[in-house]
């Protein structure tokens, strides 16, 4: 559990963090972006949720909750002092999206065309949080290039981004309202 007793430390004040397990780093090192946009990416889900009530409202709060999960896992090198026993994304938690993923889409028409962020506000909240999570695993993929990090932690993502795409058409009048693209309409 964290205790939070102070809000500002000072540490960061020349451009250095501490990672999950002491490590000094600089604010701008590719580990910290990543888990950075993780933290960007939860907080859209909570605009997301603005908009959203019932099981899907549930489905996003336990998101909020993985994805503070990945960004401890991220913070916390998988090679570093105090990687034993450290937080990790775990299979269940990518089992759980690809159960819900598959549970909304099956209520929905196959897709015609590509699908235009907007219709209703939880929706069109929900395209922001799909195209911030594709950021967030671009910079994990990057980073697993340079440092060891939990392969789950990309996997999630990947799922994360199409959960929030078909959570989108689901509220979308299960697909009914969703904006497709005409290509070339506007030539």
């Amino acid at each position: 559990m964290v205790t939070l007793t102070k809000i500002y430390t000072r540490g960061g004040d020349k451009g250095e963090t501490s990672l999950g397990d002491g490590t000094r780093i600089a604010k701008h090192d590719l580990r910290v972006e990543a888990y950075g946009c993780v933290d960007e990416t939860n907080a859209t889900f909570g605009l997301a949720r603005l908009h959203t009530n019932g099981e899907c409202d549930k489905m996003l709060e336990r998101i909020q909750n993985d994805l503070f999960d990945l960004g401890a896992d991220l913070c916390t090198p998988e090679d570093g002092r105090k990687s034993e026993g450290a937080l990790r994304i775990v299979d269940e938690q990518i089992k759980r999206l690809e159960s819900e993923i598959d549970d909304m889409n099956d209520q929905l028409d196959p897709l015609t065309s590509f699908v235009l962020p907007g219709g209703s506000a939880a929706s069109a909240h929900l395209h922001l949080c799909r195209t911030v999570c594709r950021r967030a695993e671009r910079l994990c993929t990057e980073l697993a290039k340079r440092d060891t990090i939990n392969s789950l932690c990309v996997q999630y993502l990947n799922r994360l981004s199409d959960h929030a795409f078909v959570m989108a058409r689901f509220l979308n009048e299960k697909g009914k309202s969703d904006v497709l693209w005409k290509p070339g309409a506007h030539r």
